[in-house]
């Protein structure tokens, strides 16, 4: 990874590549943000003020959380973020009534409405949505903030930090802070800090060159020797209904399973060497997928692929409050066996070379994104989403499936416990399906963001885990997912045309 942010004034950084990448990524209709969801237990300490007012304690401990964007004139650069003083509390906190019958259904449609709009750039890229009227008197509480401000191990740290405060602790003068905070540098000093950045990071370019050259030569050199199988993004990515153009909207879907259930399905399949959690999370995806596919008369040429995002400094004693420090591995998900056992087999195994692969490469190729051009690059991302480009190539992989380890002891948040929490990525072109799994406690909570328009029935494909990973240790299958087959679903020409429609 190139260097840390450069600072041009006290409480200014410049943002690194690998961070500013996620805003020039950003379109309309290719929002950029993660969300943390919380479901609550009933408590009368958990209102809209009480959770400002915590939040806002806490701050001091998650510093990504007060800086701004402020984009370099010409885009002669990465923009800066400057530490705000003060923060609107009527910017980044909403109160929604989840309505329908309280179900827990309800409240997954207004975090896919949540999901649906990208974040203001005006302020520090984050908002806290309260949702109310659960039956039984819970609340979900939802963290939007965008992918530059913070990975799933960054943000997996600052929910750390919110968590355990009483009401005793609760105190508002946080809100404004004299103390802490800078202004936004006139446009000369960007400008001039701008170019002398990059004078600067034009020497770096030697070293890079070589580690990268490095990098690739030894991954290539691996993958001759060993990894054939591995697939290669795009070339060995068949086309399925839910890989095309993104439209804004987004829809939601969760299922929790019990981690010692996915635990036994390593013993259960003891002969496999090596398998991980890991890979007993792809099969279950993938058997899913598998019965949903079969449901809507879906036959892909080859086996589904999944991109997989691999955190680089997951070992670190130090957690990391801001930034992203990650790659992304392709693998199989070996969709094309029919045997759940030879599947799991054939998923563990390309894993295991589909990692080394990726430790070979390390941070090289993502250390490259800090000589990308802010202007071409965000009006080229622009063009392809407005033009629809994904129509006309298979996409990178089919489906983002990622797992962050959560928390294993029960959390508070204004006196009251979390009931469960979930977590998901964002989606990208071309890719209308995210599975992000998050470990609570003693099970695993998988979230399902979608984009309705490429894959219109999301709550059914999540109905399909439960008997996914029944199937892999060898018992029946439950009956939730016979009753999900009897739904009626569009046609993939109708969904094809109303994609059409709503770009």
């Amino acid at each position: 990874m190139i260097g840390p942010n450069l600072r041009l004034l006290s409480d200014v950084t410049r943002m690194r590549g690998a961070d500013a990448g996620f805003l020039y990524m950003e379109t309309p209709a290719m929002h950029m943000h993660t969300l943390k969801m919380a479901v609550v237990e009933p408590s009368p300490e958990i209102t809209l003020d009480n959770l400002i007012k915590a939040t806002f304690f806490r701050l001091r401990r998650m510093p990504g959380l007060r800086r701004r964007v402020v984009p370099v004139p010409l885009g002669l650069n990465h923009p800066v973020l400057v530490t705000q003083r003060r923060l609107d509390p009527k910017r980044h906190f909403f109160r929604h009534d989840i309505g329908g019958t309280g179900s827990m259904r309800d409240f997954e449609r207004v975090v896919g409405e949540i999901a649906s709009t990208p974040l203001k750039r005006d302020v520090p890229l984050w908002e806290i949505h309260l949702c109310e009227g659960f039956t039984d008197g819970k609340v979900g509480i939802v963290g939007k903030i965008h992918h530059s401000v913070a990975d799933g191990l960054a943000a997996n740290a600052m929910l750390a930090n919110i968590m355990d405060v009483t009401s005793a602790e609760l105190r508002p003068e946080f809100v404004s802070d004299p103390g802490l905070g800078g202004t936004a540098p006139s446009p000369a000093k960007l400008v001039g800090s701008a170019l002398w950045d990059a004078i600067r990071q034009i020497f770096t370019i030697p070293a890079l060159l070589g580690r990268t050259t490095k990098a690739l030569t030894g991954m290539l050199r691996y993958r001759s020797r060993e990894a054939e199988g591995v697939p290669v993004p795009i070339k060995d990515t068949p086309r399925v209904s839910f890989n095309g153009p993104l439209t804004p909207r987004r829809s939601f879907a969760t299922v929790s399973l019990p981690i010692a259930e996915l635990k036994a399905v390593r013993t259960h399949h003891a002969a496999i060497s090596g398998l991980t959690l890991n890979d007993v999370v792809l099969a279950v995806t993938s058997g899913a997928l598998r019965r949903w596919l079969d449901s809507h008369d879906e036959h892909p040429t080859s086996a589904l692929v999944a991109g997989v995002p691999v955190g680089l400094d997951a070992g670190d004693s130090d957690p990391r409050l801001f930034g992203n420090n990650v790659s992304n591995m392709f693998t199989t998900l070996a969709t094309d066996v029919d045997d759940p056992a030879e599947r799991l087999r054939v998923i563990s195994e390309t894993a295991v070379h589909a990692k080394a692969m990726n430790q070979h490469l390390g941070s090289s190729l993502a250390d490259w994104s800090q000589f990308t051009p802010p202007g071409p690059v965000s009006a080229f991302m622009r063009a392809y989403s407005r033009h629809r480009g994904a129509r006309f190539h298979a996409a990178p992989f089919s489906a983002i499936v990622s797992n962050v380890p959560g928390p294993r002891e029960r959390l508070k948040v204004g006196g009251a416990y979390l009931a469960d929490v979930f977590s998901v990525g964002p989606l990208i072109e071309g890719i209308g399906l995210n599975v992000t799994v998050w470990s609570y406690i003693d099970r695993m909570n998988f979230s399902l963001l979608a984009c309705p328009d490429l894959l219109p029935d999301v709550e059914v494909l999540a109905s399909y885990f439960p008997a996914a990973l029944a199937e892999l240790l060898g018992q029946p299958e439950p009956g939730s997912a016979e009753k999900a087959q009897e739904t009626e679903y569009p046609s993939r020409e109708s969904r094809d045309q109303n994609t059409e429609e709503t770009a």
